[in-house]
């Protein structure tokens, strides 16, 4: 038995967006609205109501709300919730019934469901990866200096596709702006995008499932880049008279609620509960101040003097050239043959790790001038082959190696060595001087470098000054341990409660060490540690992140005065050998 009354209201409260369905009892569509919330969701849903009012004469509805931060309101509301994919596939069992797969993309997640008659539907989610969602398109396009709809007309035009790693935003940065050096045009650039969010979506949900008969496209990619389906369709593989592509994909979820809201246990409310959505009070995160005052954190720095790298103005004698080629930045020392350091340079490599690395070259020539003698050189990272052969450099070494090498300089009986670059880490596990394991990050760098730097520059700061104001938070907000394009909502969220931005800043050294930790490195147990722990990398410039390190597992942390520049060193070091 359906309730009485007139009207059924689908609310869908995503981590961007707010979508709405008005149906009558027969499931015909009134009204719909899309918008972007922009973390408010309450004032956009007083905007929804209010343009719902006016074109329409309705004030009671049966309503049910669903989306990926729609439970917490829908608690508030007292309306019935349901989770967005059965919204979604409620709309296919009811108007599309030939349909055998459903492909959802939002905001931040991406899902799929495979119907076959007499079974229960196979439903598969993302989990802690936004890749290959909506946001993930956002966050590329910017890369591009471009928006989502320019981003499309650009694939239009597009005669070639390049692989583009899809699985984490910071690392398709690499690979983009690999491309742009490479004079690679921004058409086939915007279609690999494409092209590589339909691999994603496809190879980490289908899982070698049959797309036969018809694909079911929503959710608002769909509905506002209209190149995204022709990639989909070349990646499974089906005729374009197989796809399904319904006449507003974005709202897809809501009309599903909409049709569930003529079930026995919705009640029919006024429309003032959606207008009247309030959020969540702030509650304390649990999370330690990383410092008390001013003078703890001065007391602080002054202990970690004990690890600066040994320096000397003087060149006479053999010098050693030690390279660190990463994926985002060069680093180059020049040491003498006791390990000062005698040169260093640290520069960015936009794209090109064969000039970045010339550039550092010519000023050692300009510093050094007739002294540069260089008695052996040896070269790491991701620049290893290419810096060897095009420079005639001695040898290579593999990072790990390399790290381990200048931790074991600061602390012969190092325990634990981590380092965290632009946008990997690595995890030496070091036992009786030797390595015992190590773990590395492969498809997630929610916990590197990059992943600190675009959230200090989307609030307007550099990262020196998110690292001075993290270090005076009294009550740092937890952001959790998430992907970095969820985290941006999260972020959106704090300054929506109106959290000063030191305690949004102090939440982000905290959330680095703990994706990096417990998320990306999946550590078992804080004694794998030990007590010597060797902090290296860029990363750890940021003085707060290595304090956040300290106060999680409980242990005083190592760190030299260059930190970028271990990498480099070590390779030096190994020259001296």
């Amino acid at each position: 038995m359906q309730q009485s009354g007139r009207y059924r209201l689908g609310i869908d409260i995503g981590s961007t967006t707010i979508k709405g369905v008005l149906t009558d009892a027969q499931g015909n569509v009134l009204f719909s609205d899309y918008r972007r919330h922009n973390a408010d969701v309450p004032k956009a849903a007083r905007e929804f109501v209010a343009k719902l009012r006016k074109c329409c004469d309705v004030e009671k509805a049966g309503i049910v709300m669903t989306g990926s931060v729609g439970m917490g309101y829908a608690e508030r509301a007292g309306v019935k919730f349901v989770q967005e994919v059965i919204a979604a596939a409620e709309v296919v069992k009811r108007l599309y019934p030939e349909v055998r797969t459903l492909i959802d993309i939002g905001g931040e997640d991406s899902k799929m469901v495979f119907f076959e008659q007499g079974r229960v539907p196979d439903i598969r989610m993302n989990g802690s990866c936004a890749g290959g969602t909506g946001a993930f398109i956002d966050q590329t396009a910017t890369l591009l200096g471009v928006s989502p709809a320019e981003l499309n007309e650009l694939a239009k035009h597009s005669t070639r596709i390049y692989p583009i790693a899809s699985r984490c935003g910071v690392f398709s940065k690499t690979d983009i702006q690999n491309l742009q050096s490479r004079k690679v045009s921004r058409e086939d650039i915007a279609a690999s995008m494409f092209h590589a969010v339909a691999v994603q979506v496809v190879s980490s949900l289908a899982r070698g499932m049959d797309f036969g008969g018809k694909v079911f496209m929503c959710g608002g990619p769909f509905a506002y880049l209209s190149e995204l389906p022709g990639h989909f369709r070349r990646v499974i593989s089906i005729p374009e008279e197989d796809c399904v592509l319904p006449e507003r994909p974005e709202v897809v979820p809501a009309l599903g609620c909409a049709l569930l809201g003529g079930a026995d246990d919705v009640v029919e409310c006024d429309l003032s509960v959606v207008a009247n959505l309030t959020d969540a009070l702030r509650i304390d995160s649990g999370l330690k101040p990383l410092f008390i005052s001013k003078d703890e954190r001065e007391e602080w720095l002054t202990s970690k003097k004990g690890y600066e790298l040994p320096t000397t103005p003087n060149v006479n004698g053999n010098l050693y050239l030690g390279v660190d080629s990463g994926s985002t930045t060069t680093k180059v020392v020049v040491t003498d043959s006791d390990g000062a350091l005698v040169f260093s340079d640290y520069r960015q490599n936009n794209g090109d790790s064969f000039e970045a690395f010339h550039a550092s070259l010519r000023k050692l020539k300009d510093t050094l001038g007739g002294q540069c003698e260089i008695a052996s050189s040896c070269v790491t990272g991701y620049g290893e082959n290419l810096l060897k052969q095009a420079f005639n450099l001695d040898c290579g070494i593999v990072e790990t190696m390399a790290h381990f090498a200048a931790a074991r300089h600061i602390i012969p009986d190092v325990s634990f060595v981590l380092d965290i670059g632009g946008q990997d880490m690595k995890a030496i596990f070091v036992e009786n001087k030797a390595i015992k394991r190590i773990e590395i990050n492969e498809a997630c760098s929610s916990g590197c470098g990059s992943f600190l730097q675009t959230f200090a520059r989307m609030l307007g700061y550099d990262v020196d000054s998110f690292d001075e104001l993290a270090s005076f938070s009294q009550n740092p907000y937890d952001l959790g341990t998430r992907c970095t394009v969820f985290m941006n909502s999260k972020v959106k969220q704090a300054m929506r409660e109106g959290t000063p931005i030191p305690d949004i800043a102090a939440g982000f050294s905290y959330s680095v060490i703990k994706n990096c930790l417990f998320k990306v490195l999946k550590l078992r147990s804080i004694d794998d540690l030990g007590q010597k722990i060797v902090v290296q990398g860029g990363t750890f410039r940021n003085r707060s992140v290595v304090r956040a390190l300290e106060l999680l597992t409980g242990r005083s942390v190592a760190i030299t005065d260059h930190p970028e520049l271990m990498g480099a060193y070590g390779a030096a070091l190994y020259a001296i050998k």
